[in-house]
């Protein structure tokens, strides 16, 4: 069966990201462009990771026979939790597979899962399909995403090739920057407090509110930390004062660090792990590691930091 399936167009080996979605409506569909790609690249000794639904494992298993030892499969519900974690894996996987020189390149099938996300996990997923555009721009990595989230991919697999997606969202322009940070309903009483150089109240604060709001020991500290860094980039780098403000919603601690002046920095810092030499973004990209989903709105006059730590 696999001697006439034929894999997607194939982008030049020296040019960095390669990050297609594959549409598909049936099993044989996905194994029409997902089989000849993990093959070819095993063939040329790619690293070739499968991250997708047991379903879909199950599937690909059986229909690459004796070659499916060599594909690692990973269910995609594990991989795909948090997008800062995700994409921190994702780094990690990519340098311990062509860092050395063991493979020259890495084929991943990553199907995200959309279904059971809210509205804001959904946005911000989305944000993250877009923002890998970016991160691993240079990465010696091709991508196919069988998935219908269309607007975040530069090419379209479809139907075992290649095209250009008419609804590919330009990075560099749609990444919510401006975007309002939605009203949060929050539930009984909230905790607020105004900010400057001195952040111990700060931490003090957050850790008992969001201990006495149901967030667990791990989480708290996890929370407490995020909005440390958060704060002490507005003091250093703002306008040296703000508020914060805690509450639970739902099944996540919601924490607002908003401060006065507005950050200037690239959209994307904080997806792309910093250089051991530039000055910043470090704390940023901890931030987002520690963090199940994080938000951020520049206005004329303030930045808000938006960082939700779930309570399970």
């Amino acid at each position: 069966m696999t001697d006439r399936l034929t894999a997607p167009s194939r982008p030049h080996r020296g040019s960095g990201l390669s990050h297609q979605g594959l549409i598909y409506g049936s099993g044989q569909e996905f194994l029409a462009t997902t089989v000849p790609f993990c093959l070819e690249g095993l063939e040329q000794r790619d690293a070739v990771p499968a991250v997708t639904t047991p379903a879909n494992i199950d599937l690909l298993r059986q229909a690459l026979g004796d070659a499916s030892g060599q594909v690692e499969f990973i269910d995609a519900g594990e991989w795909y939790r948090t997008p800062g974690r995700t994409l921190g894996a994702s780094y990690r996987y990519v340098d311990q597979r062509t860092g050395t020189g063991r493979h020259q390149r890495v084929r991943v099938i990553g199907e995200p899962v959309w279904h059971g996300r809210d509205t804001l996990e959904t946005t911000e997923w989305t944000r993250y399909e877009s923002a890998i555009n970016v991160a691993f721009a240079h990465c010696p990595a091709w991508i196919i995403c069988p998935c219908d989230a269309r607007r975040t991919h530069p090419h379209l697999a479809v139907a075992a090739s290649a095209r250009p997606s008419d609804r590919c969202a330009d990075p560099a322009t749609d990444n919510g920057r401006h975007r309002p940070l939605a009203p949060v309903a929050g539930e009984g009483e909230e905790a607020f407090m105004r900010f400057g150089a001195d952040l111990s109240a700060v931490r003090s604060t957050v850790v008992e509110t969001a201990a006495e709001m149901g967030l667990s020991a791990d989480g708290a500290q996890r929370l407490v930390f995020a909005v440390n860094e958060v704060a002490t980039n507005a003091v250093q780098h703002g306008g040296g004062t703000g508020h914060i403000v805690v509450r639970r919603a739902g099944r996540r601690i919601v924490c607002d660090v908003a401060s006065t002046g507005r950050n200037k920095t690239d959209w994307y810092l904080g997806h792309l792990p910093p250089d051991p030499q530039q000055q910043r973004g470090h704390g940023m990209w901890v931030v987002r590691q520690l963090c199940d989903l994080l938000e951020v709105h520049t206005g004329q006059d303030s930045t808000t930091v938006r960082l939700h730590v779930s309570l399970a």
